[in-house]
């Protein structure tokens, strides 16, 4: 059995002390579905719930909004990102272009070391699954499809796919329809048999034909209703 692998996140925070650590805490829920695309995040309310001043809240929110996780409104606040239809089919185009090759380089590169890591994934993902854990299961995906990026050792490549898989995210959470919009088990056991061959044609087409197939889960007409209270969403109360 493989060792799980560390946990991390699609983009790490860009500011350090109270406001990094809830920056950490805000993107793992949103990454995971517990907040939902459209949520308001009120200064008040996060500073009630975390015990941190809302100077460090503003800091969090703002660091946040440049990872393009949060939306900040003039007058009105700040609320989860809320991807379009038109973002989320782009978002996908993108991503078909870049990770199918990323892939090919990626088996071309392939070490035991490298596989070991992308098996842990997996199992990680589907641990996550049979407990219910859905959106800790879209994030497994997620970072499984980066870790394939970082593999290949294209590191301008590496940090447009991380962006691009964080806002896929918000997009599963507000227009998938089926289960099945998270990453199908069979599609990344294929892809790494075939990393395990250092099969590059054949990562190169799974990858493609994995792309088209979780966009043809998504429902993209129906959106998700965000819940309203934070204080039940994060699980956490004022100390």
């Amino acid at each position: 059995m493989n060792k799980a692998p560390k946990e991390q996140f699609f983009l790490q925070p860009v500011v350090n002390g109270s406001s990094g650590d809830l920056v950490t805490d805000l993107s793992v829920a949103i990454y995971e579905h517990r907040l939902l695309p459209g949520t308001k995040l009120g200064e008040d309310e996060l500073s009630d719930i975390y015990n941190v001043s809302r100077t460090v809240v503003r800091a969090a929110l703002q660091a946040l909004s440049h990872l393009q996780l949060v939306e900040l409104r003039r007058n009105r606040g700040a609320f989860v990102s809320q991807p379009t239809v038109r973002e989320a089919r782009e978002i996908f185009e993108a991503r078909a272009l870049l990770e199918p090759r990323t892939a090919r380089s990626a088996a071309e590169r392939m070490t035991d070391a490298a596989l070991a890591r992308l098996e842990a994934h997996i199992e990680a993902e589907h641990e996550a699954i049979h407990a219910g854990e859905q959106g800790k299961a879209v994030r497994l995906s997620g970072q499984f499809h980066i870790e394939i990026s970082h593999i290949a050792d294209q590191a301008t490549i590496a940090e447009f796919i991380e962006r691009l898989v964080a806002r896929s995210s918000l997009i599963v959470a507000i227009y998938w329809r089926r289960q099945s919009a998270l990453c199908d088990k069979h599609a990344h056991h294929a892809l790494v048999e075939a990393f395990r061959r250092k099969d590059g044609a054949e990562a190169e087409a799974l990858m493609k034909s994995h792309l088209l197939d979780i966009l043809s889960a998504l429902d993209l007409r129906e959106t998700a209703k965000p819940q309203t209270s934070l204080k039940s969403i994060l699980g956490k109360s004022p100390d």
